[in-house]
C-alpha cells in the first residue's frame, strides 16, 4: 500500500520538475492517495518547515520536517520517518506514508526547503539531537 502512494507521489514530483510548477491536478491525485495526510504536508510547505541541512565538504545531507512535537528526520531515499506515524500506521500499511515524507518530497522538487549549511563536524551532535538524544557538552557525545 505504501509503495503505491510512493509511485504517485514520485510521478507527480517528477512532472512538477517538469513543469516547475504544481497543477491541481496534481494536488486532486495526491488528495486521492493521501487525504488529510497531503493538507498537513501542503502546510509544512506554506509554514516553510521542511529543511534541508547540507554538511561541508563531504556533501552529506539530511532532511527534516519541523512536526507538532519535535523536528523529525526524513529519508527520502528509503523511505522512512522518524515520527510516530511512520512507526505505527505505515509500517503497519494503515497508511501509505505519512505527512512528513510527502511534505519532504514535495518541498524537494519544488525547491520549498530551507537550507542549512553545516560542518562535516556537526553531523553527529544534529543526529543526535535529532534522535531525541542529548548531544553531549562538545565535541564528544555520551553513550
Amino acid at each position: 500500500m505504501a509503495r503505491a502512494g510512493l509511485a504517485e507521489l514520485d510521478e507527480v514530483c517528477s512532472e512538477v520538475r517538469e513543469l516547475g510548477h504544481l497543477r491541481f491536478s496534481h494536488l486532486a491525485r495526491l488528495f486521492r492517495a493521501f487525504g488529510k495526510r497531503l493538507a498537513s504536508a501542503l502546510e509544512a510547505l506554506r509554514e516553510r518547515r521542511v529543511k534541508k541541512y547540507v554538511f561541508r565538504p563531504s556533501g552529506r545531507v539530511v532532511w527534516t520536517v519541523v512536526g507538532k512535537e519535535k523536528e523529525y528526520i526524513v529519508m527520502p531515499g528509503a523511505p522512512y520517518c522518524s515520527c510516530d506515524d511512520f512507526y505505527f500506521r505505515v509500517i503497519d500499511g494503515e497508511v501509505r506514508l505519512c505527512y512528513h515524507i510527502i511534505a519532504q518530497r514535495l518541498a524537494e522538487c519544488l525547491n520549498w526547503h530551507e537550507v542549512v549549511e553545516c560542518d562535516d563536524e556537526e553531523y553527529e551532535a544534529l543526529v543526535e539531537e535529532l534522535r531525541g538524544h542529548e548531544a553531549g557538552g562538545g565535541a564528544s557525545s555520551h553513550n
